[in-house]
């Protein structure tokens, strides 16, 4: 996986968004494991693999990895339903986090399409 350098102040940002997606994926997929060899939820693993996977594609330069985080988070949401119900204090440290970070994550998308942009040359023909 080719990791692009950052050019831009915009750059830097979603390189600092996706190291810290990265950086808090990894505790999770490795409590996540811990806890499924125990015989608890698979959640906290899959949800860690795909943050860690999704920070690593948005550090190589990929949009995709934005989507995968949001994907993500969007399946956290019934997992947290299901788990805790409409208990808001307990829904609350299971979906505020990944949410804010969801947000942050959305705004990147714009800054993918327009490294893509600079980089498709178009032509015409006269």
């Amino acid at each position: 996986m080719k990791i692009n350098k950052p050019k831009t102040y915009t750059d830097w940002a979603v390189c600092a968004l996706a190291i810290l997606l990265v950086l808090l994926g990894l505790p999770l997929f490795i409590m996540g494991v811990q806890l499924l060899v125990l015989g608890g939820s698979a959640y906290y693993a899959l949800a860690g693999a795909a943050i860690i996977v999704s920070g690593g594609l948005m550090l190589a330069g990929s949009v995709k990895g934005g989507w995968l985080y949001l994907m993500a988070v969007a399946l956290t949401w019934p997992w947290a339903f299901w788990e805790v119900g409409t208990d808001v204090w307990a829904l609350l440290p299971r979906v505020f986090g990944p949410s804010l970070l969801a947000i942050a994550v959305a705004l990147t998308i714009p800054v993918f399409h327009r490294r893509d942009g600079e980089k498709t040359v178009v032509t015409r023909k006269v």
